[in-house]
């Protein structure tokens, strides 16, 4: 077994792999870049080497430096992680140069299966099921069209050496093919070194299910269940789950064995994914194969008990699989969520700052209950601009999928975040959808149910109930500490009157609150004015605990809680409102205050987020009509397109190509 080993990435990831090598007591040693200086996973390795700029194209991707990195520490074998090099065939190449193991496949199977072309032809080759679409060299935009044309709409552009969502696009038109096949190409060449794309039908109401396979040096190969990743948005995973709730037991069966079938045509040698897109009524077709660690390995992990990275170590030191495809046996369930730097209210732009808070949920076992965090982050580190926005993976595990999905939407409650913008709320909200508690899903899931984006919601029902109480009850505990810091608590008794009104926003709900016994009493108050029957809340919230955790009504519950003037802000369930609990006078004279608009910026376009200017699309004095590209934004390897929101003349132009912007920045103005 190695003694050290390198870990050529970044964040999560690489503190995974440090967590699983330090637990097989084999030394760890990271590579950082210039922003990567303070980061978690050089704190976490017993070694660290600088190699480079903060860009990935200087540093992480340079495969010299990484060579290099081992010769310096003794590094005898490298885990690559995800993204960056981990498909790349000559980085296993020039590791094996220089007498270093590579944690991961052999080159030629990345070679066969990393390319996303050359793997579908693999596939048709070994009569495994494939999409209909085009899988040679396409020469322009035009040839494009003319293939997209030829198969029928809609079509999926995506990049050759992709992955991650990353250079890929869906096109429904003439139009959109043209355009799509340019940004995918340059979102490519940005984020793999490849400007390669190749084109397919995109099947309509499809389900994104992988099959995890495990393969070593002596030929041996089996799967460990499937993943639904069904949850997209713009194509990048956002929820995953283990396993699927469309597959029965013969799919499942039928899907591993050709996910193997494939994996020993190109003798694979470690862990890797077959992706299928399948169809509602359980037909499925071979997508791609990612010769890597998946980033939602851990759902599998958990409903398997098997330690991926360990697996992929001991292979790569030339063991033997001790599992054979009889002892894989699926436990539970266990749902994934990707938090993410982006602001969801803001069409999910990059968010980028450092994390004055950042208080996940405790990883626990409790009971049948697990809740995992894989995160490369800590409070007071920085969220950069050049790298992916993830700040951690919030994995649940349970008996059931319903009890597995509950667990996930409480450690959603619990997790706070402040400093950047994060998807939290739309992660939660995703929790207690109904079509989601239901399975029924689809890659459009997303677009579906959020056709005009993800925008504030006004709690309602049993939520906007459980919301009120929980701000009644914080605020009665914050009147009990001015009452005994003031010394109103010594000597006689001061009343305190019972009845509240909380206004959620703008709405208001009539309550009772007192403390009773150890815990606070909340009767709802009716039309007719007389309070309801009484629910408990207990809990040991303090003042300035970032969440209250407790139970409503002997319901768990946990409620972020951020002060504001005169209230604050209680997040739950996806909903974020602000908080003011008011006695009855105060109620009456707040009803009488003008409410506040919002400030119009009226003609101006603003950058959206923190980026680089890839392109301004227009001149000054040239009349655009609404839905016409104005700019091209590059963030965390992404190129965001601006359109005009409306028929108008551009006045003047404030920002140029290559320039770095700050968010709100001004673009451009209209007359």
């Amino acid at each position: 077994m190695f003694k050290k080993i390198l870990i050529a990435n970044r964040g999560e990831i690489a503190c995974r792999v440090i967590k699983t090598a330090r637990r097989m007591g084999i030394k760890t040693v990271a590579v950082y870049s210039e922003a990567d200086r303070d980061a978690l996973h050089v704190e976490m390795a017993d070694e660290a080497v600088f190699i480079g700029p903060p860009q990935a194209a200087e540093s992480y991707l340079v495969m010299d430096k990484i060579v290099e990195a081992c010769r310096q520490t003794g590094a005898e074998a490298v885990h690559p992680g995800y993204g960056f090099l981990s498909e790349r065939e000559a980085f296993p190449r020039a590791l094996a140069a220089a007498g270093v193991v590579f944690i991961g496949p052999n080159p030629d199977a990345i070679a066969a299966m990393g390319d996303k072309i050359e793997s579908k032809k693999a596939a048709a080759k070994a009569k495994v099921s494939t999409v209909p679409g085009f899988l040679g060299v396409i020469e322009d935009d035009k040839h494009a069209v003319k293939i997209a044309d030829e198969i029928g709409y809609p079509v999926m552009i995506k990049a050759s050496a992709g992955g991650g969502g990353k250079g890929m696009r869906i096109a429904h038109s003439t139009a959109e093919v043209a355009e799509g096949f340019n940004l995918a190409k340059a979102e490519a060449k940005a984020s793999f070194g490849d400007d390669r794309v190749f084109i397919e039908k995109f099947i309509v109401d499809p389900r994104h299910i992988e099959i995890q396979v495990l393969g070593d040096k002596h030929g041996n190969v089996i799967y460990l269940g499937e993943r639904e990743c069904s949850i997209q948005r713009r194509n990048q995973k956002v929820i995953e789950e283990a396993p699927s709730p469309l597959l029965d037991e013969a799919t499942r069966r039928k899907m591993g064995e050709q996910a193997v079938a494939l994996a020993k045509a190109v003798n694979y040698d470690s862990a890797g994914t077959v992706e299928f897109v399948a169809g509602q009524d359980k037909s499925f077709y071979f997508l791609e194969m990612n010769t890597r660690l998946q980033v939602e390995h851990p759902v599998t992990e958990l409903v398997t008990g098997i330690d991926l990275v360990e697996q992929m170590i001991r292979v790569a030191a030339g063991e033997k699989l001790t599992l054979a495809q009889n002892d894989i046996t699926l436990s539970g369930w266990a749902v994934e969520s990707r938090v993410y730097a982006e602001d969801p209210f803001r069409n999910f732009l990059p968010s980028i700052g450092r994390l004055v808070k950042y208080r996940p949920p405790a990883e626990s076992r409790s009971g049948d209950i697990t809740v995992r965090n894989d995160t490369g982050v800590q409070e007071g580190g920085e969220i950069s601009i050049y790298y992916d926005p993830m700040i951690a993976k919030l994995v649940t595990h349970a008996p059931s999928r319903a009890a597995a999905i509950e667990a996930q939407s409480n450690a959603l409650d619990a997790f706070y975040v402040d400093g950047i913008r994060h998807n939290i709320p739309f992660l939660s909200a995703l929790m207690n959808h109904p079509r989601w508690r239901e399975g029924n899903l689809s890659t459009g899931f997303i677009a579906e149910e959020f056709p005009k984006g993800f925008a504030p919601r006004a709690p309602e029902g049993d939520v906007a109930v459980r919301i009120a109480a929980v701000g009644a009850a914080v605020d009665h505990v914050l009147g009990e500490r001015k009452r005994r810091i003031s010394g109103q608590m010594q000597g006689r008794a001061v009343f305190r009157e019972r009845r509240r009104s909380v206004w959620l926003g703008r709405d208001e709900i009539q309550l009772e609150v007192g403390r009773e016994g150890e815990g606070i009493v909340v009767r709802l108050v009716g039309a007719d004015g007389k309070p309801g029957q009484p629910v408990q809340l207990l809990s040991n919230w303090k003042p300035g605990d970032p969440v209250w955790h407790g139970s409503i009504g002997g319901h768990p519950v946990a409620v972020q809680v951020r002060p504001m003037p005169n209230g604050f802000r209680l997040a739950y369930q996806g909903h974020e409102v602000p908080v003011q609990v008011y006695t009855e006078t105060e109620a009456a004279a707040a009803r009488l205050m003008p409410v506040v608009s919002a400030t119009d910026t009226g003609k101006k376009v603003l950058c959206p987020m923190p980026g680089l200017v890839v392109s301004i699309a227009v001149a000054e004095g040239q009349e655009v009509k609404a839905g016409e590209t104005l700019a091209v934004i590059e963030a965390m390897k992404m190129q965001n397109v601006l359109r005009a929101e409306r028929d108008g003349t551009v006045k003047t132009i404030a920002a140029t190509p290559g320039a770095t912007l700050a968010v709100d920045a001004l673009i451009l103005e209209f007359a």
